[in-house]
């Protein structure tokens, strides 16, 4: 009994991280190399992370430096940033690539809090399909029919307690996003 609570709860907690980084990829206005991490480079034949080919930093507030371990990379590195449609250009030095990230006007603002709401959605989406899951393995056990309306009210207390952490974390990313 107390194994599909944990169960239930974890696959919650994996769904939290989930939203989390989803959030982190929609920009704010600020450089952050959290943006990158989708990028899947074709280095040598094989689809390599950016993150295992360069270093990322962060030379200014609105700035993305890439400087790749192997400067022949460096093609393929920008090739790779253009086909993730980031919506970024990469300005490419010969040694480094740059990213420059664009100030938001109030249009591209309000596109991202909308795409910030899609992503809590889908979360909330995600948290009731585990709670249905969980509901239905209590109702498989053989147990007095208290116990099971009892494992029933703490999945729901659960599901409650997660929402309210993706509202949270929907408010928060959208207070991010509307501040200039």
């Amino acid at each position: 009994m107390e194994q599909i609570l944990e169960e239930t709860e974890l696959r919650m907690e994996s769904a939290i991280e989930n939203l989390e980084k989803r959030l982190l990829n929609i920009r704010a206005g600020r450089a952050n190399p959290a943006i990158l991490d989708s990028i899947v480079v074709s280095y040598y034949g094989v689809d390599t992370p950016l993150k295992q080919l360069a270093t990322i930093s962060i030379p200014e507030a609105r700035q993305l430096c890439i400087k790749p371990f192997d400067k022949s990379s460096i093609g393929l590195i920008e090739k790779g940033i253009f086909e993730a449609n980031i919506g970024l250009t990469p300005n490419n030095n010969g040694e480094t690539i740059i990213l420059n990230i664009p100030a938001l006007t109030e249009e591209t603002r309000r596109d991202y809090v909308k795409q910030a709401k899609v992503v809590a959605e889908e979360t909330k989406i995600a948290l009731r399909n585990i709670r249905q899951d969980g509901m239905n393995d209590i109702k498989k056990l053989e147990i007095p029919e208290d116990a099971i309306k009892s494992l029933q009210d703490e999945i729901q207390e659960l599901i409650q307690k997660y929402n309210k952490i993706v509202d949270d974390k929907a408010k928060e990313k959208e207070q991010e996003l509307m501040s200039i």
